[in-house]
């Protein structure tokens, strides 16, 4: 069948009252930017639900898309036809022959607006359940579980009908809940950890830290290409490549070993500070599992945090590695994740990192070092891109392949 429009049903915006218009019109512009590429799409946001006119757009393609859009609950595709009882019937017929299998229940669910109309509810559903009867073969009738619900809306323009309720993403839309910086490595946890923030509502802006020449270009761009893939959730993401190269040689050259991760550590969340007060956010997120590794103690998230008063918000704290590994599987990021590109995080790590480092020994050895000079160069030297869904930063195998030829 080819379907009119998409109508979408909101889910935690029912819930948020007098800002209710707000989220409306937040998840009206995020749905904007991820269907970019179809201009003829015409975008109606309205009290109780959001109606997406393809105007020929496929839907399979609009669909893909959608489904990752933070702030819907569910979403129907439909198809727009004349008030009248043949027009209804026939379109009817023609949705369940083409999703109906044998040993299906279903039921027809008729609601209206238009009180004006010829047929009420219950007259409309058992003319056409008894139309449909008599045109198919194998239906059962099943009021309270069906498995296929056609769905049966009267308007006051049209008669819109649909027979499939997709789930979305859930959630808020992006930007309900803010303005934060998310500090992006290229390993498991931080693309996760990312998804779950924009999943609450949050606009993030993405700080990478990177080390030429210890680190390669195909590692900034593998977290460039991270970036991508969450920006299906968002449409739109900043990314920040901060340089970090000679903090990492300094700190090397004069802190004890023990400490080197440490305070390399309350650099970067300095300089992801720094970086957010400009972009007037209001939180730092990250990647940080308790326990996981040295720097993930409870000791070193103190003193590491110590450099800040800002909220620092660790979405996956509290998850085991099998859990973050699941959910990075199911958001696509888990492949790129583990693609061996060296990032700074791992470069210079001593064998033997204080795993409960003491904040005052820290703040000791910080203050050898020209602390507002470094951080002052490092954001000099800042590179924002804008990175929109699926951009790609990586060059494939096969392109790789053609390039040794």
């Amino acid at each position: 069948m080819k379907y009119t429009e998409i109508m979408v049903r909101y889910g935690e915006l029912s819930t948020k009252g007098k800002n209710r218009k707000d989220f409306i019109g937040r998840l009206a512009g995020n749905v904007t930017k991820v269907l970019r590429e179809f201009p003829q799409v015409e975008i109606h946001p309205r009290h109780d639900r959001m109606h997406i006119v393809l105007n020929d757009a496929p839907f399979e393609e609009v669909d893909q898309r959608l489904k990752k859009v933070f702030g819907i609950q569910t979403y129907s595709p439909t198809i727009k036809v004349e008030k009248t009882l043949a027009e209804i019937e026939k379109t009817a017929l023609a949705l369940m022959k083409e999703t109906f299998k044998k040993g299906m229940t279903f039921k027809v669910n008729t609601k209206r607006s238009d009180h004006q109309f010829l047929y009420d509810t219950n007259e409309l559903n058992k003319m056409v359940g008894d139309y449909l009867f008599s045109h198919m073969d194998d239906l059962k009738v099943e009021m309270k579980h069906p498995d296929i619900v056609l769905r049966i809306e009267v308007r006051k323009d049209a008669v819109y009908i649909s027979n499939q309720l997709l789930h979305g993403a859930g959630g808020m839309p992006v930007g309900t809940g803010g303005r934060a910086v998310m500090m992006l490595s290229g390993g498991i946890d931080s693309p996760v950890a990312s998804y779950l923030a924009l999943k609450r509502g949050v606009d993030i802006d993405m700080v990478h830290f990177y080390s030429p020449p210890y680190t390669t270009e195909k590692a900034l761009n593998k977290a460039k290409e991270l970036t991508g893939i969450l920006a299906n959730y968002a449409g739109k993401i900043n990314f920040i490549a901060v340089p970090f190269a000679e903090i990492q040689e300094t700190i090397k050259e004069k802190i004890p070993e023990g400490y080197l991760m440490t305070v390399q550590r309350r650099f970067m969340l300095q300089l992801a500070d720094k970086i957010r007060a400009k972009r007037r956010g209001l939180a730092i997120f990250n990647g940080e599992s308790v326990g996981q590794v040295a720097s993930q103690t409870l000791e070193s998230m103190a003193a590491i945090n110590d450099v800040t008063t800002t909220p620092v918000i660790r979405p996956v704290a509290t998850m085991d590695k099998t859990e973050i590994i699941k959910l990075a599987e199911e958001i696509g990021t888990f492949d790129l994740s583990i693609q061996p590109f060296e990032d700074c995080c791992t470069i210079f790590a001593p064998p033997r990192p204080k795993t409960k480092p003491k904040i005052e020994k820290a703040r000791e050895f910080e203050n050898r070092l020209d602390v507002d000079g470094l951080i002052e160069r490092a954001l000099a030297g800042i590179q924002v891109t804008s990175i929109y869904p699926n951009d790609k930063f990586l060059a494939d195998k096969a392109e790789e392949d053609a390039s040794l030829l």
